[in-house]
């Protein structure tokens, strides 16, 4: 039960030396490299370039993200301000952001030293966490996927996924690493769509990437010269060519992240961030044909990326929508033109948190109730207000559900009640082959049909913080250690007690060594954890309570036809 009744609060929805943000020195021109003294780019010094031996012979072209909000006007700030100005309709940014196209340069993943005996698992796990690291321009902006040595078809386990660098991103601000976190929000920012599009059609504005692969391409006109780009992908490449729904709001929970635990509000408070802080809001709380505070998501277009008939509403993605609501009100500036915003984002905390607990919770006496429900109510006065059929009740569910205490349901749409446990841990069990499509992944006790996900071993832990019970983690924590590096750190284990390595699990995943990282991090500081997760809000949950005591809704205006 603790860990299902943290989920909307926890997630706010992720090495050697320290590297604060402020060292980071980008121009805000084009940096053209000379191939005769093969120089690059630093993040990590102040002063001038750093000189390396010459490799190739070849320029790159690399274009920067700029270190500061100037009045340039290069061609990014240009088209996006265009943009924003006409989206937002609430913000004045014009020529007050980055300029240059920063972010859509890289390397590819460094070559993976020769890797030595650790001293224990911790100390293996940091050498790998720094192997998948990518570099765009001699700087570091993120973590690839897996980095398994002996994979020869890595496919797209070799680009930098946004929801899969969160864990490595709070590893890296947990242990003072802040160059990379700060590198890959604002690279990432770049990336945002504007005028994107997949398979004709533009995502919405707004929309984050779902990853992005670093790409090296020749220059026009110069066969010697090449330029490094990074090469968003917005589902077009992803199984079932689904958008990624949750991306924009790790992006958020990160921003927050990356603010309170290095104490830089430079990042959060530049009017490019803003902006795009601003249009991943605007999308999600754009009005449509449903009427409900929850957020519509397409079957497998986040975290669970296969279809398990969770379109709708998942609990999931409502999880990290609230927590990216609290962590975005926090960030926005106080102006004029945010007041709308502000006031709609308000609203929708409200009525998503009295929505979520009134009819999301499910526990004895609440079964009950459904197991007695009248169907076909009209009026406000329905008590079905969701016309459940209690024969929707499975008989597992009626054995499994504990005498006290209770969880959140996985999905609720008008006549579906998806009764199956999604929460923080991973205990995912569900009535597989017509629900999944008989996806071979999600064979009975595997992948996302109830297997056993390490990455997850984080945000068990700071659920387990926050509702003071460490030593839940700690004992999870205890059992990871015992296995999973002698596993090859993989991707995700199979049957009920994840006694196999899962059939199709990428070894050397880095969500799973980061989510070993950050858990062990935080069980030595709990206090760390509070840069993910949000206090309660007194406000919300008075008006949640004043919901409840209502019941009856009532009209503020009748009209007359």
């Amino acid at each position: 039960m603790g860990i299902a009744v943290v989920a909307l609060h926890t997630m706010p929805g992720a090495f050697t030396t320290h590297s604060p943000a402020s060292i980071l020195s980008l121009r805000p021109d084009f940096t053209r490299i000379n191939s005769r003294t093969n120089s690059v780019p630093n993040a990590r010094t102040l002063q001038g370039v750093l000189r390396i031996p010459r490799l190739r012979s070849v320029r790159r072209l690399c274009q920067r993200i700029d270190d500061r909000v100037t009045e340039g006007n290069g061609p990014w700030v240009k088209d996006a301000m265009n943009n924003a100005s006409q989206v937002l309709g609430d913000i004045s940014v014009l020529g007050q952001a980055v300029s240059g196209n920063g972010g859509l340069n890289g390397s590819a993943a460094k070559t993976p030293p020769q890797r030595r005996k650790s001293s224990s698992v911790e100390d293996e796990a940091w050498e790998l966490l720094q192997e998948s690291m990518v570099y765009y321009c001699g700087s570091p902006v993120g973590t690839i996927a897996a980095n398994d040595p002996n994979d020869s078809d890595p496919v797209n386990y070799d680009q930098v996924f946004i929801r899969d660098f969160i864990p490595s991103g709070i590893a890296f601000l947990l242990k003072g690493e802040y160059e990379i976190v700060r590198n890959f929000i604002l690279h990432t920012l770049q990336l945002q769509s504007w005028e994107k599009t997949m398979d004709c059609h533009s995502p919405g504005q707004g929309l984050m990437p779902a990853s992005f692969k670093v790409r090296t391409i020749p220059l026009d006109g110069d066969e010697d010269a090449t330029e490094e780009v990074l090469d968003p992908d917005f589902g077009e490449a992803a199984i079932g060519r689904v958008a990624p729904v949750d991306s924009g709001l790790w992006w958020i929970i990160l921003l927050r992240a990356y603010g309170k635990c290095s104490g830089d509000l430079s990042v959060q408070e530049r009017i490019d961030v803003q902006t795009g802080m601003k249009m991943i809001l605007k999308l999600c709380l754009a009005d449509g044909f449903d009427m409900f505070p929850t957020l519509l998501v397409t079957d497998g277009s986040c975290m669970i990326d296969r279809r398990m008939g969770i379109h709708g509403h998942p609990l999931e993605i409502q999880a990290l929508f609230y927590s990216a609501l609290l962590c975005a009100r926090e960030m926005l500036t106080q102006e004029d033109g945010s007041a709308d915003l502000i006031r709609a984002l308000n609203n929708r905390l409200i009525a998503l948190s009295f929505h979520i607990r009134e009819y999301y919770w499910l526990d004895m006496q609440k079964l009950n109730e459904i197991y007695r429900y009248k169907t076909e109510e009209y009026s406000y006065d329905a008590v079905n207000k969701f016309n459940i059929y209690p024969d929707q009740i499975s008989p597992w569910l009626v054995e499994w559900i504990p005498p006290k205490g209770g969880y959140f349901i996985g999905n609720l749409q008008p006549a579906h009640m998806d009764f199956r446990f999604f929460s923080l841990g991973n205990l995912w069990s569900i009535e597989w082959k017509i629900i999944t499509g008989s996806d071979p992944k999600n064979t009975p006790w595997s992948y996302h049909n109830g297997g056993s996900w390490p990455t997850l071993l984080w945000q068990l832990t700071v659920a387990c913080i926050k509702m003071n019970r460490p030593e839940l983690a700690a004992k999870a924590i205890e059992v990871a250690e015992r296995r999973i590096a002698t596993d090859k750190w993989p991707e995700y284990y199979d049957t009920k007690r994840a006694r196999f390595i899962g059939k199709q699990s990428r070894l050397y995943q880095t969500w799973s060594i980061a989510g070993f990282l950050v858990a062990k991090l935080l069980i030595e500081k709990p206090d760390a954890a509070r840069i993910l997760w949000n206090d309660e809000d007194a406000e919300i949950l008075n008006a949640s309570s004043t919901n409840r005591k209502r019941g009856k809704k009532v009209l503020k205006k009748t009209y007359i036809v």
